[in-house]
């Protein structure tokens, strides 16, 4: 197999949201970056689907909104759901103070590829696709680049600074020995499509009903569905008949009666492990984690691709200036997770919160559930809504895009 050898200046593993988004900031600014993806493209149907009004107001001040918004999208204002068959709402969007006061649910491998269209315009953007990081390249105590391979050749490529953001199962991070807390999660998501019918509501919404949890992404012209089952329950269920998953959607959303036959085998039924965990360091000389690959997040609140593209802001930010004068230090680097740590921590204790509080006794529940008394007070008080809408749209500290390009 040939061997390729290559310099850049900053080499990202992975081209997920963090690794795209921080991509095309770096190019917008004149440096060299390679972007590495181990997949021939962005197609994976758990990948999340929310793109918060923190992550549009970034898009906006890039000043690729119109383009954005013209890729399909359903914009949710409120964020509502179902307790049994009480509709609640947990979170007004609408008032917040932005150029996009909703959340815009977009398939997330349309938002990759509007983000590679966009960084593919500046000519020291490279994005290799089908290209594994399997290890990291060293001098002494400095990282100076990684080792990939594809499927005709091996590729060694020196970088002044690797940036690890290939996601909760970070490879590059396994090979750092970056100590890992593991927080933990009491659930698990079984993740389906079922298709969508004229007659159908055209709102996202979430049910909780006595042992069930369901959450429905509409899409225009099918529903992604989410079932949570508690953890470790997948192995259980996969070995009954299909026919009683299918019996359990009903129960919880019965106007999908017409349509779960759809679902022919376990084959199209997709498992995404729920972890939360985060690095006790985020960096090493030659090395920073982002994204998932420093912070695994719980879907509770679909934050974690609005919390990869912040830390992918704030990394740009606080590394351009550095990245261009190769003047990169731990300080450096260290600045980038004492600027995001705090909102991590944050948003997985809050997310902790939610899935011991709520979906864990949801889940384990037999009796019908009545609505606690926080929700009650959550629908009389419509500035209780807002704050929450503020809190899961824009987020901990929000970043925003720095003028310097090239």
């Amino acid at each position: 197999m040939p061997n390729t050898n290559f310099n850049t200046t900053c080499c990202i593993v992975g081209a997920g949201p963090a690794g795209m988004m921080l991509g095309l900031l770096l190019a917008r600014s004149g440096i060299q970056v390679t972007v590495l993806e181990q997949h021939t493209d962005f197609f994976r149907d758990f990948r999340g689907d929310t793109i918060h009004p923190s992550t549009l107001q970034l898009i906006y001040e890039l000043g690729i909104l119109p383009d954005f918004l013209r890729l399909p999208h359903q914009k949710t204002y409120q964020l509502r759901g179902y307790i049994e068959n009480n509709p609640i709402t947990i979170a007004d969007f609408s008032k917040l103070q932005v150029q996009c006061p909703y959340i815009a649910f977009m398939p997330q491998w349309n938002f990759l590829d509007f983000l590679k269209q966009q960084a593919q315009q500046y000519p020291n953007f490279n994005l290799i696709m089908s290209c594994d990081a399997y290890d990291l390249l060293k001098n002494t105590d400095q990282i100076c680049g990684i080792k990939a391979k594809t499927a005709t050749s091996e590729i060694v490529i020196n970088a002044d600074l690797v940036i690890a953001a290939d996601g909760r199962h970070s490879t590059i991070r396994d090979c750092s020995g970056l100590e890992v807390i593991d927080i933990g999660a009491p659930m698990d998501v079984l993740w389906f499509r079922l298709s969508h019918q004229e007659k159908d509501p055209n709102e996202t919404f979430g049910k909780f009903i006595a042992g069930k949890i369901i959450i429905a992404i509409s899409r225009g012209d099918y529903w992604q569905c989410g079932y949570v089952i508690p953890k470790g329950d997948a192995t259980i269920l996969q070995q009954q008949n299909i026919q009683d998953f299918r019996n359990k959607i009903v129960n919880a959303l019965p106007f999908f009666s017409n349509r779960v036959q759809e679902l022919k085998t376990w084959d199209d039924v997709k498992l995404l492990t729920v972890k939360i965990d985060r690095l006790k360091q985020w960096y090493l000389p030659g090395l920073l984690c982002i994204g998932d690959a420093a912070h695994a997040m719980s879907p509770v609140g679909g934050v974690g691709i609005n919390l990869a593209i912040q830390d992918a802001v704030a990394a740009a930010n606080i590394l351009i200036t550095p990245l261009k004068t190769k003047s990169v230090t731990l300080k450096t680097l260290a600045a980038v997770q004492q600027r995001r740590e705090l909102a991590v921590k944050i948003i997985q204790k809050i997310q902790m919160l939610v899935q011991s509080k709520v979906i864990f006794k949801v889940l384990h529940k037999d009796e019908p559930i009545q609505i606690p008394w926080l929700i009650r007070q959550i629908q009389k008080l419509p500035v209780t809504r807002q704050f929450i809408g503020k809190l899961i749209g824009m987020g901990i500290r929000p970043e925003h895009i720095a003028n310097e390009k090239s």
